[in-house]
């Protein structure tokens, strides 16, 4: 869905606009000449838009801030996202990751965990480790 709208239009009886008034959030979107419009990615669905839009203000400042540390220069928000990762800018600006950030499923099974994650932690000795696994 790119939020154009027309889905309502041709079907306003059976689809209408709700009574919630909002905004979506989306970063690194780019239109350069060569290789057309790109889309950028969703960061929030929905939030709501009510004077004096302090939620929205928030969550745009923390990207500002993480872009300018982080960012190289001359480099777009969208750029320094696929560089350092979108769970990077998630971690940044506290929003929890939802199936909507999701643009195309894992191409490999494997999901490392950091140890924080893992509800009752793990012990491991690395020493012990390296012990088992001589090389």
């Amino acid at each position: 869905c790119v939020r154009c709208m027309h889905c309502i239009n041709t079907m306003p009886r059976a689809l209408h606009i709700g009574d919630e008034r909002g905004a979506s959030i989306l970063v690194g979107a780019k239109a350069p000449i060569l290789d057309g419009a790109q889309m950028g990615s969703l960061l929030v669905p929905f939030i709501p838009a009510e004077e004096p839009f302090d939620e929205i203000k928030a969550v745009i400042e923390k990207i500002w801030d993480w872009w300018m540390e982080e960012g190289k220069n001359r480099e777009r928000v969208g750029e320094t996202i696929k560089r350092l990762s979108f769970q990077k800018l998630l971690e940044v600006t506290e929003i929890p990751a939802i199936p909507q950030h999701v643009s195309t499923p894992r191409a490999n099974p494997y999901i490392l965990f950091k140890e924080e994650e893992v509800p009752g932690g793990w012990s491991r000795d690395i020493k012990a480790f390296r012990q088992r696994h001589q090389r």
